[in-house]
Formats: C-alpha cells, structure tokens, sequence
C-alpha cells in the first residue's frame, strides 16, 4: 500500500536526475551569520501571507523557492516576495522539484491537511527540516509515520501549533501550576468561529486552467467539486479536510493537554452534532461536541460554525461568555488563554491576572535549524501529533455516528453530568436556530487504545485511523 518519495520520483519526469544525482545532506548546525534557505510549498493564506513574511524578514534567511498546484498563487508569491522583500524565488507548480534542490536547507509546509503527511515525509526523506502547519496530520496512522521520518532522517520537524511559543502562555501555565488557582477539575475548550455555507452546485466547478488538478488533490480523492470554492473550503469535506475540532481544535487542544501533562489518547471518546441549516456540498459537522474522558481531568470541545441565532446578523456563539480558547476550571477560580491572552479570574469570576504576548514560533524553528537539535523545538512533531491524535479521535466517533432521537443521546451520555452541562448548551444552540434536536448525528464510545493508538475492537473506526490515499501518492510506513 505504500510507495516511497524516491520511488516514486523514478515514475516523474524527474526521474533521471534523481536517480543520477545523490542527495545531498546538508548541514547539522549553522553558524548565526550563516544564511538558511527556506522553500515554501503551499502558497494560501498561511503560506502567501504568513510563512512567506515571516521567513523572508529573519536575520540571515533567504525564500527561494516557492511551490503550488496552482501556478497563478506561485506566480503571485514570487512577485509578492520581490516586490516586499527584495528576494527572488525561482517558482513551480510540482513541490518535489523544491525537495530536490540540493541549497534549500528547510520548508514551510502550507499545504492544506491532507497533503501534510506526504509533503513533510518527502521533505524529510530529502533532507530538508520543515516547519508543517496544523493539524500535523490527516490521520493519527500518518502522523506518527511523520514523526517516524524525522527521527529516521534526523530532521528538525515543527508543528505550527504557535501557543508553544508564546510567552503569555507559559506564564499562565506556571501561575495555573503554583496553585493559586487550587486544583485542575476540567477543561473545556472550544472553537466560535462564524462560517459560511460552501454551497452546492448542481454542475461540477470548472477547474482553473491555472490548477493541475491530479497534483493538487495528491492523496485525495480527485472526483468532481460541487463547492463554490476550490481552495479552502476542501477543509469542510472528510475527503482533504478535518472539521473545524481539529483544524482549529488542536490549538485548544495543545493548551488543554500542555497544562493538564496529557501525553496520550483519553480512555474514551465520544462526539456529536451535525452540519445544520446548511444544505452544502461539505460533510463536517458545523455544530459539534466531543468528551475526552481523561479520569482525573476530562477535557470537553465545542465547535459552534453557525451564529449565536438564524439572524445572519446575529453575533458569533460563544462559550460561557467566551469566543476561542480554552477555559482551565479550578477549585477556586478558573483561567482563559486564546491567542497570547490568558487571563485568571478568582472563584467569584474577578480578574486577578492577565498576560498578553505575540508568538516567536518561526524564529523557534529557525533557532533550531542553526543548532541542530531537535530539543530547541518548542512544538516538535511529536508534540503536534500527539494533540493532533487526540482532535482525529473524536472525528473518528463522530465519522461513524448515526442520527438519534434526544432520549438516545441523553442515555449515552447519562454517565458523564459534565457532558451533560454541555449537551444542555448545545439543545440551547441548535433551538434558535429551529433545528430539530432528533436529527443530531450521535458518534459512539470508542475505547482508545493509547499505546498503538487505535481503537479497542472497532475495525470500522480503526480504517479510518490507517487512513485513505489515492495511487501513486501514499504514504509509506517509516521502519
């Protein structure tokens, strides 16, 4: 079922020069004054205006070498990179042509989800360190191969989970850690963020002459787009995309298991949900909630897509007054951390500290680049997979969840009365939004099994572990 990168270049018009031309292994070490050449592969939002700025304004790094499926965003990027920064970049549709570029020493991967195990493997087996966005992975089997990868080709490999480099986060971990908010209950975590319908059309979106469409999809399934958009809005499908419980979740989830010294899957998982109102060509849940039944200290997440009520007008949902982020519940106050702001309230719910920072994630991985140890990492891809892991758990219970009447829901969660706080919100939600609460997809329990991280007796929920690939691009096991 798997195929290695080099094997699979010898298919590529790439193929003899490949095949005559040994890699070159760079560097394990840079001196501070010695320049780091960075590719970029991916050129969307985060990769354009986020990686591409961000590397390109580093003392001593040079961007040269950008990638994309979609040549009219490379062609924009080198311009864009030009025009701002004064570097120029040689451009290109197919990422491996930047891979096998012997002076380019590290990568932004900017890919969307499911082309991160695959680029950053690639990029590994290159000798190329990568700096991957999140979530890390696509499926949990796939990024523990990217993690296998790192370790086999002594890459420096770092997830783009940014609250690890932040200062504000840190302090309120020690603040949270002294005491002084009395013991850790719980944890419950979540994601507002106002979306759209991606719509739904009755003939195939015509593809950009612009896009190679069998490049783009990579591991996915290349079928015909019934979307508006071809780009982003992949996300909302199972198909190239993780729901918003894991593309935005796993920031919540890094924090809540950072603070809680989580390093592995919960006993049990269990989600439920649905995408309501919105009849679209997206199959993710925009209205979601997930149990991580750790024993001592579960961690709950809510995804609310859809406004506070049916007036489009409507603010953004919130949780217990809150946007995005988590809220850590204490003995004797509680503390909320979003985006480099954390904030400790006493028992009464009054203000008693607050920490506000901007994140160092990229001169993180940079940092490490120039020392060649791993351990500089402030989000190694072990870390990112971990919380990654534990964000694909809960998809995989709601991806075999069924409709169910609200007595069915009720009795599976009879067990757990923090769940049952939030299942009161949710029926809160979905009501001013005139959604019948019978039609809500309700996921299983599912036993996890942290070791091998897979699922106790559940071979439908463990093929959606392994994961699902389109030949020739799979993902091969690391040994």
């Amino acid at each position: 079922m798997s195929i290695s990168r080099r094997n699979f270049l010898k298919t590529s018009a790439l193929a003899s020069m490949v095949v005559a031309t040994p890699y070159l292994v760079p560097k394990s070490a840079f001196g501070a004054n010695e320049t780091v050449t960075v590719g970029i592969v991916g050129l969307g939002i985060r990769g354009a205006y986020e990686h591409l700025p961000r590397f390109a304004k580093l003392p001593n790094v040079k961007v040269v070498a950008l990638a994309d499926a979609d040549m009219a965003r490379t062609d924009a990027a080198v311009k864009k990179l030009e025009m701002d920064f004064g570097q120029k970049a040689d451009g290109y549709a197919d990422m491996r042509k930047i891979f096998d570029r012997k002076d380019i020493d590290a990568i932004g991967n900017a890919t969307m989800n499911y082309w991160h195990g695959l680029a950053t493997i690639w990029a590994c087996q290159a000798d190329k360190h990568v700096y991957c966005e999140k979530p890390l992975s696509h499926f949990i089997w796939e990024g523990r191969q990217m993690v296998k990868a790192a370790e086999k080709y002594n890459r420096i490999v770092q997830c783009g989970t940014q609250n690890r480099s932040r200062q504000s986060t840190r302090d309120i971990m020690e603040y949270i850690k002294s005491g002084q908010l009395g013991k850790i209950k719980y944890v419950t975590a979540f994601a507002n963020k106002p979306r759209t319908s991606v719509g739904k059309r009755t003939e195939p979106l015509p593809i950009p002459p612009t896009v190679d469409y069998d490049l783009w999809c990579g591991p996915a399934k290349d079928g015909p787009v019934y979307r508006n958009n071809l780009q982003y809005d992949c996300s909302f499908t199972w198909n190239m995309g993780d729901g918003e419980s894991a593309n935005q979740g796993v920031h919540e989830i890094d924090i809540a298991r950072w603070v809680l010294g989580i390093n592995e899957l919960p006993r049990r998982v269990i989600s439920f949900g649905g995408r309501f109102v919105w009849d679209d060509a997206a199959d993710v849940p925009n209205t979601q909630m997930i149990y991580y039944d750790y024993p001592e200290t579960p961690i709950l997440y809510e995804v609310h897509n859809m406004r506070e009520n049916k007036d489009p007008n409507s603010p953004a949902a919130n949780t217990l007054g809150f946007g995005t982020g988590i809220i850590v519940h204490c003995e004797d106050g509680k503390a909320f951390i979003s985006y480099g702001t954390a904030i400790a309230y006493d028992a009464e719910g009054k203000q008693v500290a607050s920490w506000s920072t901007e994140e160092t994630h990229f001169e993180n991985f940079i940092d490490a680049v120039r020392s060649g140890r791993k351990e500089d990492l402030n989000s190694d891809a072990l870390v990112g997979h971990i919380s990654t892991t534990i964000c694909n758990a809960g998809n995989v219970s709601y991806r075999l969840g069924k409709p169910a009447s609200v007595s069915e829901q009720k009795a599976a969660i009879a067990d757990v009365p923090l769940f049952g706080e939030m299942y009161e919100r949710f029926l809160q939600h979905i009501a001013q939004h005139d959604v019948d609460a019978d039609t809500t997809i309700l996921g299983p329990w599912l036993t996890c099994d942290p070791k091998n991280e897979c699922f106790v007796d559940n071979d439908e929920a463990n093929r959606i572990v392994k994961g699902f690939y389109r030949n020739p691009y799979l993902v091969e096991e690391i040994i």
